[in-house]
């Protein structure tokens, strides 16, 4: 008996590990907002790391966060490192890219849960009276995250994080 259960889960394992090997190598999570303000007004807000605690819904999970600021907390070349709880992890951003008032592109690094290399992009689009707003973020996926992604849906695990984000921006941006 005890063989039989032994080669099911070893079958099924090799199932998982099959399967994760047919997921994509890259990952992309996108959410977009419109807001009632002015591009320059929402740029603002996103290409400057010390302006980010109004309204990134990460900093309200660990208000005991440790943050650091490069000397020049704006535009390209802004740097801001960061260690918290089990919510938040460790990592650092750096602006990589400021287009007034219609791109923030950001090189993301986590050290811990886990390491990864990804990239952030806020563009800003004028509709009217309002902006439309997309986060979007984007990363590979080597062969471990993908057997974690079989289990964990990042689009579902992040996701609903940019949206209370893009939330928390409209609401600072439309005062």
């Amino acid at each position: 008996m005890f063989k039989k259960i032994a080669i099911v889960v070893a079958v099924l394992i090799a199932a998982l590990l099959v399967f994760a090997a047919t997921r994509p190598d890259t990952f992309r999570v996108q959410r977009a907002a419109s807001i009632k303000a002015p591009p320059e007004k929402v740029f603002a807000l996103l290409n400057d790391f010390q302006r980010w605690e109004a309204w990134s819904p990460w900093e309200k999970k660990d208000p005991a966060m440790k943050r650091t600021f490069s000397v020049v907390t704006s535009g390209k070349g802004a740097q801001y490192a960061w260690e918290g709880n089990k919510d938040v992890g460790q990592g650092r951003m750096e602006i990589a890219e400021s287009v007034p008032p219609s791109k923030v592109a950001i090189k993301l690094d986590f050290v811990k849960p886990f390491e990864t290399h990804n990239t952030v992009e806020f563009t800003l689009e004028p509709k009217g009276e309002a902006t439309n707003v997309t986060w979007a973020m984007q990363g590979d996926t080597p062969y471990l995250a993908k057997i974690v992604h079989v289990f964990l849906d990042m689009d579902k695990m992040v996701g609903k994080d940019f949206e209370a984000g893009l939330a928390n921006l409209k609401s600072l941006a439309e005062k």
